[in-house]
């Protein structure tokens, strides 16, 4: 029950990887035809990528993370533009993803201006705010799709439509500001096409639909341009060097296919699981309160505030249970307290060490939140 820190290869996905370990290992960038027939397969999975994104396959870059995709994104925009806008300005919410907050941190610590936006109860950034954010210094509005602890889905449109009628209004002549959303989350249960999201940058987590750790993806609308972070060979048109992952761009393309083709059946059946496990876990338990959205939320997370408990102690307690669950994002610095700042954002600062998060799979059936709810009754 913790889907949404990372997922396993699926049977798909790694049965279109095997032929890369040792048969048709060689390097891409080889023009021997042992390499070139390498590169077909990059250039094939890019284009597959491209058409499940509605984009270009010169738009996508293969990274090594989720998280590399993001700091390219925005730390590799902001390097591109500081230059040409005196101490740029950049929006992000309250709740996003660690790789973006920490990536924020470095755009300020480097000169840049940021704008952190709240979110209201149910962890929704409101457009409005966004639109009263945005300024002539303005170079990226970075918002993810769907929250990764609380599931609440966000306007992602409505935003994007703001920020384009924004920039038409410029008095200067420029393309700024751009949009970044992280759709690490939201990719399993929501439509992720470019043009119809309204964004310039997308940023995509193999690990998290059902593919190979170490393989992201970060789309980049033709004509922008970013700053290298990782340098050295000029793979990836000279964005992101290094030798490829083969084996993993082959598995994320699968990955992603894969997805998509089971987008709407999972999110029916999930949503209905999820549905579920809130009625059954605020039943049984009184005093619990759903962390999150009722209904604009991701099909497969529940996240529950338990007053009182200690979230840490009861992650260990039900794995001893046989239940792999979690405190908040598995993605923090492992230097910091297990409290949760975005359930703190909720305005709920009593719940963000007694919170904890559910996220169902393709394996979750009915029989394992009977399971959950029987230990949660054991161990609350």
């Amino acid at each position: 029950m913790d889907y949404a820190s990372t997922t396993p290869p699926s049977r798909r996905v790694l049965s279109a990887m095997e032929p890369f370990f040792s048969k048709n290992y060689a390097n891409p960038s080889a023009i021997y035809s042992e390499g070139t027939l390498a590169r077909s397969f990059v250039e094939n999975s890019r284009r597959s990528v491209a058409r499940m994104l509605g984009s270009r396959a010169d738009e996508v870059v293969f990274t090594g993370s989720g998280t590399e995709s993001i700091n390219l994104a925005i730390i590799g925009l902001f390097g591109k533009v500081k230059g040409n806008i005196n101490k740029p300005h950049l929006i992000v919410s309250s709740i996003e993803h660690p790789a973006v907050l920490e990536s924020a941190r470095v755009v300020r610590d480097s000169g840049g201006e940021v704008t952190m936006l709240k979110v209201n109860s149910d962890g929704v950034v409101s457009p409005s705010d966004v639109k009263a954010a945005l300024k002539q210094s303005t170079f990226l509005v970075s918002i993810m799709q769907a929250n990764n602890e609380i599931g609440s889905i966000q306007p992602i449109k409505e935003i994007g439509r703001i920020i384009r009628e924004f920039r038409s209004s410029k008095t200067t002549d420029s393309n700024f500001p751009y949009f970044h959303t992280d759709s690490g989350q939201s990719v399993n249960y929501c439509p992720v096409n470019v043009n119809q999201l309204g964004v310039s940058l997308l940023s995509l987590d193999a690990s998290k639909i059902y593919g190979p750790k170490g393989v992201g993806i970060l789309y980049i609308k033709r004509g922008m341009e970013v700053e290298p972070i990782i340098v050295g060979g000029g793979q990836e048109g000279g964005i992101r060097s290094g030798t490829e992952n083969v084996a993993g761009i082959v598995g994320m393309a699968e990955a992603l296919v894969e997805t998509s083709n089971l987008r709407v059946k999972e999110s029916k059946r999930l949503t209905a699981l999820r549905d579920y496990c809130i009625s059954e876990i605020l039943k049984n338990f009184p005093k619990a309160k759903l962390n999150g959205p009722v209904k604009n939320r991701l099909p497969n997370n529940v996240n529950i505030c338990f007053t009182g408990i200690d979230a840490e102690f009861a992650v260990i307690k039900l794995n001893k249970a046989g239940i792999m669950c979690s405190s908040g994002s598995s993605c923090r610095n492992l230097n910091e307290n297990s409290m949760s700042y975005v359930v703190s954002a909720l305005g709920r600062a009593n719940c963000a060490k007694s919170s904890l998060r559910f996220s169902f799979g393709r394996s979750t059936g009915k029989s394992d939140i009977d399971f959950l709810v029987v230990a949660l009754k054991k161990i609350i």
